[in-house]
């Protein structure tokens, strides 16, 4: 029941915060919690879910190489300019970062709770997305216009 509650309050944090990704999400959780044998899909998606969820935006993210939106000039550009640099270190960062937090939620899983709740209150409150690879964009939005930097 706890659980329950707990997926309640987010729930409302969420529509109060206008936040359709959130609630979409959370619906979903409450809805697998209904679904018979529910601990097995539910540890299927704890397991594999970011992974997924990385794979999508990384999809995201390739589409316009796909569709010839962004092509190898786009690359050589992005090399000539410390934007561009700033951007790749930014990336090697995150990925870094993210690795050394993977660590981290296998040995403390309690700083989960901390995690889901800054997350829900910077997506909430902050009008945030909780999405990892945007995490890297960010840090270098905030160094180019820190430098005031451009591509």
């Amino acid at each position: 029941m706890n659980s329950w509650l707990f997926l309640a309050l987010i729930l409302l944090v969420a529509y109060l915060g206008k936040n359709s990704s959130l609630i979409i999400a959370t619906v979903a959780v409450m809805l697998f919690k209904l679904l018979p044998q529910s601990d097995k899909l539910l540890n299927l998606v704890h397991a594999k879910g970011i992974n997924w969820g990385v794979t999508i935006i990384t999809v995201a993210v390739l589409v316009p190489i796909a569709t010839g939106e962004i092509g190898f000039e786009d690359l050589i550009k992005a090399f000539k300019s410390p934007a561009g640099w700033i951007a790749v270190a930014c990336g090697v960062l995150v990925a870094v970062l993210s690795k050394n937090g993977v660590g981290l939620l296998a040995t403390s899983p309690q700083v989960t709770v901390a995690l889901v709740l800054g997350t829900i209150a910077g997506v909430v409150f902050l009008k945030g997305i909780a999405a990892g690879p945007v995490i890297a964009a960010g840090i270098t939005y905030c160094i180019i216009t820190l430098f005031k930097l451009s591509f």
